[in-house]
């Protein structure tokens, strides 16, 4: 049987899942300092936030925010259940918010920020290492600044 996935806006229940889901993933992809950084993100910086629901489970979210002009549109804060990772959802994801970005005329180029231990899947979605900045995160969290190559 095939799995029923939808992807729609953020709602401030969706909270406590989300932080779960980030709780889930630490510290393999996020250091345990940063739970407060997404608290804070997700009560003070949201600008566009979606989640993935996959046969009624809350199983990844990701963002969209932008630059202070307008022209470059930031992937953020992309987390998804490890028991459905590997599975092309989160490239869905992804692929979901660079078409909005794309059609967005003001939006010149989309970058992301992330680490080491995931830049592997963006550069597999047409982004390309700019940066590097060691211990940015926290100790052993890199920052691997990166750019969307399609744009």
């Amino acid at each position: 049987m095939k799995e029923q996935m939808e992807i729609r806006t953020y709602e401030p229940g969706d909270k406590e899942r989300v932080l779960e889901l980030l709780r889930l993933n630490t510290p393999a992809f996020f250091a345990a300092e940063e739970e407060q950084d997404l608290v804070y993100y997700l009560d003070h910086e949201l600008e566009q936030y979606f989640v993935v629901i996959v046969d009624g489970k809350l199983v990844g979210a990701g963002g969209i925010n932008f630059s202070e002009d307008r022209c470059t549109g930031k992937i953020s804060w992309d987390i998804f259940d490890p028991a459905y990772q590997g599975k092309g959802i989160g490239s869905r994801l992804l692929q979901f918010r660079i078409d909005i970005l794309i059609n967005n005329v003001d939006i010149q180029r989309i970058t992301v920020r992330t680490s080491q231990l995931v830049y592997p899947f963006y550069e597999r979605n047409g982004f390309v290492l700019q940066q590097i900045v060691p211990d940015y995160w926290a100790k052993g969290f890199d920052l691997y600044q990166m750019a969307y190559s399609e744009k």
